[in-house]
């Protein structure tokens, strides 16, 4: 199974996941979006599958530095063009392993990563 990580690589969480996938032997891509972009369409698709409130990050300074009319009235649509302009809205990291997409490395995304499970 292919497993690809989209972050930053200097988030915290990007870092641990990649640590501890490596340390289990989990074959794995890293793609930062800053640097290596994500496409609208990507974001839509990641939305349709994990959702759109899951995944937009409105507690980091990106989102608090975003104007009040940016940020009132999200509805997917909105959050998918913020997150498409803004890539570190993006909640990481997300996690593409076959047809499944995950937010966030927590001790059950860990578990069922490192398990092959």
């Amino acid at each position: 199974m292919s497993i690809t990580l989209y972050g930053l690589k200097n988030c915290d969480t990007c870092r641990k996941a990649l640590k501890e996938l490596k340390a289990a032997g989990v074959a794995h891509d890293f793609v930062d979006v800053r640097a290596g972009g994500v496409s609208s369409e990507q974001i839509a698709g990641w939305a349709a599958k994990a959702g759109w409130e899951v995944l937009l990050n409105r507690r980091g300074t990106t989102w608090r530095g975003l104007d009040d009319a940016d940020k009132a009235d999200v509805d997917e649509a909105k959050a998918v063009r913020l997150m498409a302009q803004h890539p570190a809205l993006i909640k990481r990291p997300v996690i593409e392993s076959g047809d499944d997409v995950t937010v966030g490395f927590s001790d059950e995304v860990k578990n069922k990563l490192t398990s092959g499970g």
